[in-house]
This record gives structure tokens, C-alpha cells and sequence, in this order.
């Protein structure tokens, strides 16, 4: 999965970014207490760690295909 994948999945999910610093961005989605980190690369692949990691942080089970 790509970075740009990663976050149209937390987007679809009702993650909206809530601010921006650099490639740092944090995601707020209401009724969901804590932000999401997403140390944003564009078409760069997510290393499987943090993809796992920010799905774990948003409440979002992991999608296969």
C-alpha cells in the first residue's frame, strides 16, 4: 500500500486532516479521541510496520485483498 492509498482509506473512513507540519500530517475523525499520526511520502510504499500501526491507531481492521 501507498502512502496516497493509506490515506484515502483513513478519508473514506471519516478521517478528515486536522493539521499539517512539513511531511507530518494528523487526521481527527469526531466520536475518535486521538489523532492519527501519518508521516506522509506520497507514491512511496508504507513500510508494513507503520501500515499496520496507523490502521491500529484509526480503529481500522486491516482490508486484504
Amino acid at each position: 500500500m501507498k502512502f496516497s492509498e493509506l490515506i484515502r482509506l483513513l478519508e473514506r473512513n471519516g478521517f478528515a486532516l486536522l493539521k499539517e507540519k512539513g511531511s507530518i500530517r494528523y487526521y481527527a475523525k469526531a466520536g475518535h479521541d486521538k489523532l492519527v499520526r501519518v508521516d506522509y511520502h506520497g507514491s512511496k510504499e508504507v513500510p508494513t510496520g507503520t501500515c499496520h500501526a496507523v490502521l491500529k491507531a484509526a480503529g481500522i481492521g486491516e482490508k486484504r485483498s
